[in-house]
């Protein structure tokens, strides 16, 4: 896939191309050969089991972890000819909630957002008040921008993290498993809130339900490589799952919405008991990636 379509049969460059990376830690393959694309708007998630690199991937293209080989566009430029702040002037980043990192209040960390923009010694203008009141609002924290960060619950805090980013006014929104530690509630409500911003994002998930509810396309990393990409409800079909996650799928069609559903069960059969336990957990939002 080169671009998205528009209605009048052309297409636009991708927001985001990712040709041929691949990456090697302690001289072990992590990822091979990887591409994908991400377009204007659109809302693409990385899937794939414990340690098939879907983390470093994400690292490679927000400019923490610099490839082997390969390249990482976005807007048409390679982000390693990019400085450090012009790429944080296209690209922001959302890590999954981890505990309080903050002693500052949230409006605070919102405006951090504002950093790649202004110089070292810049103070806030009337413009940077306003982006920022205006991403507080957009992410439903206004109310808690007096408030610690610290002091936040986990779904506050990634709503709150989500405002720092669309701060930045990036091109580009990069989401490292954001709802990892969310209960179901605030799964959904941070997810929704993702998909109504109207900015290019690219997440790792592990709930492949979410993924199907949620993403425009999925990429499918198996062992450091890109095995199958597109829309989530035809590309992770049970074969695939199966071959992929080790884990038998079941899926139904919830009647009221139209959205695909997925339950797993072990591979018998074909994995051990503490491989289909492990490989479940990629399917069910836990473990790492």
């Amino acid at each position: 896939m080169t671009g998205t379509a528009h209605e009048n049969g052309g297409f636009a460059p991708p927001r985001v191309a990712v040709e041929g990376v691949s990456v090697a830690l302690g001289g072990t393959p992590i990822v091979s050969e990887a591409a994908l694309t991400v377009g204007a708007g659109e809302m693409v998630g990385i899937v794939g089991p414990n340690g098939s690199g879907k983390s470093t991937l994400l690292r490679v293209i927000y400019r923490a972890l610099r490839p082997e080989a390969g390249l990482v566009r976005v807007d048409g430029s390679d982000v390693w000819e990019l400085s450090a702040r012009e790429s944080a002037q296209r690209t922001a980043v959302v890590v999954q909630e981890s505990g309080s990192d903050f002693v500052l209040k949230v409006a605070d960390v919102v405006a951090m957002g504002r950093n790649p923009h202004k110089g070292p010694l810049d103070r806030d203008t009337e413009e940077d008040r306003r982006i920022c009141a205006q991403a507080l609002a957009r992410t439903g924290v206004s109310a808690l921008a007096g408030r610690d960060y610290d002091t936040l619950s986990g779904g506050e805090k990634q709503r709150v993290l989500l405002a720092r980013a669309l701060a930045q006014q990036p091109r580009l929104l990069v989401l490292d498993e954001p709802t990892n530690h969310l209960d179901i509630r605030f799964q959904l409500e941070l997810l929704n809130l993702v998909r109504t911003l109207g900015v290019s994002t690219l997440t790792v998930m592990h709930d492949l339900t979410l993924a199907v509810g949620h993403c425009d396309r999925v990429y499918v990393l198996h062992r450091g490589r890109v095995v199958a990409e597109g829309p989530p409800a035809q590309v992770l079909t049970p074969e695939l799952v199966a071959e992929v996650f080790g884990v038998r799928s079941h899926r139904w069609v919830d009647p009221d919405t139209g959205q695909v559903h997925l339950a797993f069960s072990r591979l018998t059969d074909t994995t051990t008991d503490n491989d289909a336990v492990a490989t479940a957990a990629a399917g069910s939002g836990q473990g790492q990636g």
